[in-house]
């Protein structure tokens, strides 16, 4: 049995049920606009039951972040010891940290590996109708065929970049592959640049976030010339989602000692509209980051012996 089965089946129904709306609207069955419009549509509904996963996701990193002074501390306990007890006492440590506070090194990961199955699906119910061939659910075989030979700008839903008929095509799926890639990028890049504590950007958590940011875009490019440019149109318009998302989540729910929370309490100050819990918090980390001051200032400072004392008083005479 396909073990895809049921995520094909639930995609064709969206599709096929997006199809129908926008026919009921006045669009024709057989344009490229009206399956695009259902690919978006699919998408809508695909991102909108992942938001309590990206609420999880949200958490979960968070609390990578609060972890990793800890996790630094584990790191110094175990340095340099590569016997088999140390390294399974430290990953039996580190897995106990984990599960504390709750956090997942692969948070980051999980509405792309959750959408894996959903675009595999895609992929293969477009082939299936590339083939003619009716689906395992409400996509019939004329229904199919009407996808496959569906065109937008010219080009049809069911090509690739490699399988482009006409340079118009191939420029048209490489801009899009381009832009699959790019947004990616730059969604994981604000969240670095803006959105995490300066005091762990060394740590090892980052650097792993940070070879990821790099992966992932070059993964796309490579593997984004095979996709039908359908498939590309569902992934490139997850992608603007996450965008925007992110965007409101780093301007609204900043993690603590980012930049962008530093952004948003200049607003909130701005504005006048800080919250007084806020406030309380900000006045007592100035109060004790001025006490740490003067106790380090009042530490550099030597007591001046006798003598010098005395030389001092005398000069002042004089």
């Amino acid at each position: 049995m396909d073990l895809l089965f049921p995520v094909k089946w639930v995609i064709e129904l969206i599709l096929v049920g997006f199809h129908s709306l926008f026919g009921f609207f006045g669009l024709s069955p057989d344009s490229g606009l009206s399956w695009v419009l259902s690919v978006v549509g699919l998408v809508l509904v695909v991102r909108s039951a992942l938001i309590p996963l990206f609420v999880k996701q949200i958490k979960s990193q968070r609390n990578m972040m609060l972890v990793q002074p800890e996790l630094q501390k584990l790191q110094k306990k175990y340095k340099g010891k590569n016997d088999r007890e140390s390294r399974e006492k430290f990953a039996k440590e580190q897995m106990d940290l984990y599960k504390k506070t709750g956090s997942n090194p692969l948070s980051s990961c999980l509405p792309i590996l959750v959408q894996i199955p959903i675009f595999m699906g895609l992929f293969f119910t477009l082939n299936d109708a590339q083939a003619r061939k009716s689906g395992v659910g409400p996509m019939s075989s004329e229904l199919a065929i009407q996808f496959s030979e569906a065109s937008l700008f010219g080009a049809r839903l069911s090509e690739t970049f490699l399988t482009a008929t006409t340079i118009q095509v191939q420029v048209m799926a490489g801009v899009m592959v381009v832009l699959m890639s790019a947004s990616q990028f730059i969604t994981q890049k604000q969240i670095i640049a803006k959105n995490q504590n300066p005091a762990v950007q060394n740590s090892q958590y980052m650097q792993t976030q940070k070879i990821l940011l790099y992966i992932f875009p070059l993964i796309f490019v490579i593997s984004g010339v095979t996709f039908p440019i359908a498939v590309i149109t569902y992934w490139l318009t997850s992608n603007f989602w996450t965008m925007g998302q992110q965007f409101i989540v780093i301007r609204n729910m900043p993690t603590d000692g980012s930049p962008a929370y530093q952004a948003r309490i200049d607003r909130l100050a701005k504005k006048g509209k800080l919250p007084k819990e806020l406030q309380e918090k900000l006045d007592a980390e100035a109060a004790a980051k001025a006490a740490a001051e003067a106790e380090e200032k009042t530490q550099r400072e030597q007591p001046k012996g006798k003598n010098r004392a005395k030389k001092d008083n005398k000069k002042k005479k004089k």
